[in-house]
């Protein structure tokens, strides 16, 4: 007997969650129990229904893919998350692999490589389309020759500010120096971690040197 892994879909495009399901539904190995339209709507489904996987468009109306990523992980822990997307930007992709998604597919795959995607995903184990799988290497090799750095997302202000925190600043000295606001430094700090996908300062630091965005002198 085989056994049947339960599926929940979630896109805002009826016509994906239809390919989709008529897709699985040719399968023995995945039942398809759920979809929803949003990230409300998928959470409600995941504590109803605790399936075994939840494909998982990145851009949906009312909640950002991310976040629902990180809630589906805290109701549901043992669900195994797939992205399918059209987006293949390093600010989709490395959020949504830290919030905890296995997979990380784009919406050209064909059906029986997601479906592949999906036996591996039960197992534990990871698939990455192959331009995402590119960009994690060169971001673990600090390479990047076809895009532009991380850096290059940031504005004038943010860059002022990460600029000071690798030259040693407390956000209070910051502030002074800007003439800002201490809340406000701390919003920009926010924000360089998250564009830069850094955990704290001293990766900060660490990395405006090493992008030569420091000088020795």
């Amino acid at each position: 007997m085989t056994l049947s892994f339960t599926v929940i879909i979630a896109d805002d495009h009826e016509v994906v969650r239809n390919g989709v399901r008529g897709y699985l539904e040719t399968t023995r190995d995945f039942k398809v129990v759920g979809e929803a339209t949003n990230g409300p709507e998928t959470l409600q489904l995941v504590a109803e229904l605790v399936p075994d996987l939840v494909l998982l468009d990145l851009i949906m109306p009312d909640m950002d893919g991310v976040e629902t990523i990180r809630r589906i992980k805290q109701i549901s822990p043992r669900t195994r998350i797939v992205v399918l997307t059209s987006y293949h930007e390093d600010i989709h992709i490395f959020p949504a692999l830290k919030a905890g998604a296995i997979a990380y597919i784009l919406k050209d795959v064909k059906m029986e490589k997601l479906v592949e995607a999906l036996r591996r995903a039960v197992q534990g184990e990871v698939t990455l389309h192959p331009l995402v799988a590119k960009r994690v290497l060169q971001n673990m090799r600090g390479e990047d020759p076809d895009e532009q750095p991380l850096f290059a997302e940031l504005t004038d202000r943010e860059l002022d500010v990460l600029k000071l925190i690798a030259n040693g600043l407390t956000n209070s000295q910051i502030a002074k120096q800007l003439v800002i606001s201490e809340n406000t430094v701390k919003g920009h700090v926010s924000n360089i971690l998250s564009k830069l996908h850094l955990a704290d300062r001293t990766q900060v630091a660490v990395y405006a040197w090493q992008k030569g965005l420091m000088r020795r002198d």
